[in-house]
């Protein structure tokens, strides 16, 4: 329930009264469920698509804000992190490519199988891996879900500006490109792709189009290539945390307050777990060579030096 306060004096009887006049809001007045229109997905070597509506619940749609919000805001923290030296090598943020992670988790089953390549904190996220054990993976502390020894998570997802091959060489899999801006389009597109290939159909390419507002790397500034007003357009127009907000704003399914209260507790939770990410201890030297192999028994493995020998303990 949200209850907004406000303190009013009224005149009664010639004496001013101050009165407290409380406005309460339910979430019966919301609207539980609305039917959006959705982009339809481009299509190579398939009768038919995913569809181009797509139906969501007030509970789904807070959901996926608060994901995408805690991605979006993890990134930023890693990026200030970076900046400080405190997380070192190759990091590769993911914001504004959040409505890829959210919408394919919210279309898959936590038994299903996510084989990531690089920029993938928000699958790492999404897959059920705290804002803590990731933060710390990325500065290398004994918390990290690596111990801290495998630094920045790295799926794939098309940028429009990655080089690769021209699109009519493509293997003979049947391709869909899907609006990657859009958690909605990215669920029903998934939802597809999975009954597709579970039904028996074969393998299917789903990509992703979307867009990364960092550059490729902590070492790419991400202008050469594009204006620093195209990042700044995409951000005003396509940016899948507002349009999904405003989508919900505008059709009565949550309210602004709600929205505020969600971002305040998200930023202490990022917060926090940056904190611990910082004050953890470092793995110690004489862990170096464990958890190399998954359950081996113990071996050796060469040290630093050729003559020298460390226990490997899975």
């Amino acid at each position: 329930m949200l209850t907004i306060i406000s303190n009013a004096l009224c005149r009664i009887s010639g004496k001013n009264v101050g009165a407290r006049v409380a406005i309460t809001r339910n979430f019966a007045d919301f609207t539980p469920q609305v039917t959006f229109d959705i982009k339809k997905c481009d299509l190579h070597r398939l009768e038919a698509g995913p569809p181009v509506k797509a139906e969501l619940t007030r509970e789904q749609g807070l959901q996926y804000y608060r994901t995408m919000q805690t991605v979006r805001r993890m990134e930023l923290k890693a990026d200030q992190l970076y900046k400080q030296k405190i997380i070192r090598g190759f990091c590769h943020l993911y914001d504004g490519q959040e409505a890829c992670a959210a919408g394919i988790e919210a279309a898959i089953s936590p038994s299903d199988h996510l084989i990531t390549a690089y920029r993938a904190h928000g699958y790492t996220y999404t897959r059920g891996v705290s804002i803590r054990q990731i933060l710390a993976e990325l500065t290398g502390r004994k918390g990290g879900v690596a111990k801290g020894k495998g630094g920045s998570m790295h799926i794939t997802s098309s940028v429009g500006t990655t080089p690769g091959s021209d699109s009519s060489r493509c293997s003979g899999s049947a391709p869909l490109q899907v609006d990657g801006m859009d958690v909605l389009s990215v669920r029903e597109a998934t939802r597809f792709a999975a009954d597709h290939c579970r039904a028996g159909k074969g393998p299917i390419v789903m990509e992703l189009q979307t867009y990364r507002y960092h550059g490729h790397s902590m070492s790419d500034p991400g202008v050469s290539y594009r204006t620093r007003e195209e990042i700044q357009e995409v951000r005003s127009k396509s940016d899948p945390i507002s349009l999904l907000r405003e989508r919900m704003l505008s059709n009565n399914m949550a309210s602004a307050e709600e929205f505020k209260e969600m971002d305040v507790e998200i930023r202490k939770e990022v917060d926090d777990a940056a904190q611990f990410a910082t004050s953890d201890p470092e793995p110690p030297l004489e862990d170096l060579c464990n958890h190399v192999f998954s359950n081996n028994p113990p071996l050796d493995v060469r040290g630093t030096h050729p003559w020298s020998k460390l226990k490997s303990v899975s």
